[in-house]
C-alpha cells in the first residue's frame, strides 16, 4: 500500500485527547454519539472499559505535530452491543481452530447509528490519512494476532474507499422516517391507505383512554430526578430479558449526561400524577435528527410502547422540523407505522486468507437477498 508518511500514535482513553480538537475533526460525523463528551461519558461511567469488553483504541494520525487524522476502535473480546450478529464468523473461525476473539470494531459503543467514519482535520488529505491509519491498524492487527478489523455502520460515501483496501461489504437493515413536509401528525397519517389510518388512530386513542398525562421533557426541563427515573426503566426493561437484556449502560451514565443534556428528548406517560411515571423513552437529537434509543415501562399497557417510542417522537420531529428519524435496532412491525427499511453497511477485513475465502461469497449471497428483502417491506408499508 502506497501512502504519506504519518507519525501514529495510540491512545487508550480518548481523555488522552483534546476535546476542543476531537470536536473539530468530528464536525462531518454530525452525529452525537461520536461527540468527545458522550464518548467520554462511557468511559467516565465505567459503561466502556477493558472490564466491560471494550478498550479504546484511538489511533492517531499527526502531520508537522498537528492531528490530522483519528480512527475511533475498540479492541473487543465479546460482540455484544454491536447489533450487528456475527455469531457464524465466530463459530466458522472455531471450526478453522482460529481465535476470534479479540477484534477490532469500529463504531460509538451500543450505539447502532450509521454514519461511522475516521475523523479528519479540514483541508488535509483524505485518501493519504486513511491509507496511513489503516496501514498501521493492519499492523498492529498483524503484531497483537487479530484475527479481524471490522467498521459498522459506516458512512457509505467513506466506506468507498476501504473497499478498495481490501475490506468487505455486509449490508444489514436499519429503520428511518423521514419529514415529507408535513405541518401535523394528521399531515403525516394522511400518507397511510384508510385502514392502516384508522389503525393507528385507534393505537393511540387506548392511550388516551387510560388518562395518561404524556409529558415532553427538553433541555430546559431534564434534571436528575428524570435521568435517574429513565436510568431505572432502561433497567427494568433490560432485566425482563435476562442474559439478552442487553443492559450495558451504568447509572452514573444518565447522571453524567446531564452535563450535555442539549442533545436530549425524554417522553413520559404518568398516571394521576404528575411524579407517578409509569413509563419513559429517551432519544437523543441534533437539529436535523433524532435516534430512539431506551425505553421502559411499570406496566403492561397496550400501545404504550408504540405511543412513547414512534407517535410522540415523529410528532415532535413534524413540529420541530426534524428532518428523520431513526427508531433503533430491529422490528420489522416499525413499516406499519410509517419507518421505511434502509440499508446500514459494515466493513470487515479478516488477515486470513481461508476465513476471508469462505465469507466473501456467502456475503455476496447474503446481501444480494437483503436488498431484495428490504425493496419487499418496503413495498408492503401500507400507504396510498
Amino acid at each position: 500500500m502506497n501512502y504519506f508518511e504519518h507519525k501514529i500514535e495510540i491512545k487508550l482513553s480518548i481523555q488522552e485527547i483534546n476535546k476542543k480538537n476531537w470536536n473539530q475533526l468530528r464536525k462531518e460525523i454530525n452525529n452525537p454519539f461520536y461527540e468527545w463528551e458522550w464518548l467520554n461519558n462511557l468511559e467516565l461511567s465505567k459503561s466502556v472499559s477493558r472490564e466491560t469488553g471494550w478498550q479504546p483504541l484511538y489511533f492517531v494520525a499527526y502531520e508537522d505535530q498537528e492531528i490530522c487524522g483519528i480512527a475511533p476502535l475498540f479492541l473487543k473480546n465479546h460482540s455484544y452491543g454491536e447489533f450487528i450478529f456475527d455469531q457464524s464468523f465466530a463459530r466458522l473461525a472455531k471450526d478453522l481452530n482460529l481465535n476470534y476473539y479479540p477484534k477490532l470494531i469500529g463504531m460509538s459503543p451500543y450505539s447502532p447509528v450509521n454514519g461511522y467514519q475516521f475523523l479528519y482535520k479540514e483541508n488535509k488529505n483524505k485518501s493519504e490519512i486513511t491509507n496511513s491509519l489503516i496501514n498501521y491498524i493492519h499492523k498492529f492487527a498483524s503484531k497483537n494476532n487479530i484475527l479481524s478489523c471490522n467498521f459498522l455502520y459506516v458512512n457509505e460515501d467513506w466506506g468507498k474507499h476501504l473497499k478498495t483496501l481490501g475490506y468487505q461489504e455486509w449490508i444489514n437493515t436499519s429503520s428511518e422516517w423521514n419529514n415529507n413536509g408535513e405541518n401535523t401528525f394528521d399531515d403525516f397519517l394522511s400518507r397511510f391507505n384508510s385502514n392502516q389510518r384508522r389503525n393507528i388512530k385507534k393505537e393511540r386513542k387506548t392511550i388516551s383512554k387510560q388518562n395518561l398525562e404524556i409529558k415532553i421533557h427538553t433541555e430546559e426541563s431534564i434534571n436528575l430526578e428524570i435521568v435517574e427515573k429513565m436510568h431505572n426503566f432502561y433497567e427494568q426493561h433490560c432485566l425482563r430479558w435476562g442474559v439478552w437484556g442487553s443492559k450495558y449502560l451504568t447509572s452514573k451514565f444518565f447522571e453524567n449526561i446531564l452535563e450535555n443534556k442539549k442533545n436530549l428528548i425524554l417522553f413520559s406517560a404518568s398516571r394521576n400524577h404528575p411524579n407517578r411515571t409509569i413509563a419513559m423513552s429517551m432519544c437523543v437529537k441534533n437539529e436535523k435528527k433524532i435516534w430512539g434509543r431506551y425505553w421502559g415501562s411499570k406496566e403492561e399497557i397496550l400501545n404504550l410502547h408504540f405511543e412513547l417510542c414512534y407517535y410522540q417522537p415523529i410528532e415532535w420531529a413534524i413540529k420541530n422540523n426534524i428532518k428523520s428519524f431513526d427508531p433503533g435496532a430491529g422490528g420489522k412491525h416499525k413499516r406499519r407505522r410509517g419507518f421505511f427499511a434502509k440499508s446500514t453497511i459494515s466493513l470487515h477485513k479478516w488477515f486470513n486468507k481461508n476465513m476471508e475465502n469462505i465469507i466473501t461469497p456467502w456475503l455476496n449471497e447474503v446481501n444480494f437477498q437483503t436488498l431484495k428483502e428490504i425493496e419487499l417491506e418496503n413495498k408492503s408499508i401500507p400507504f396510498k
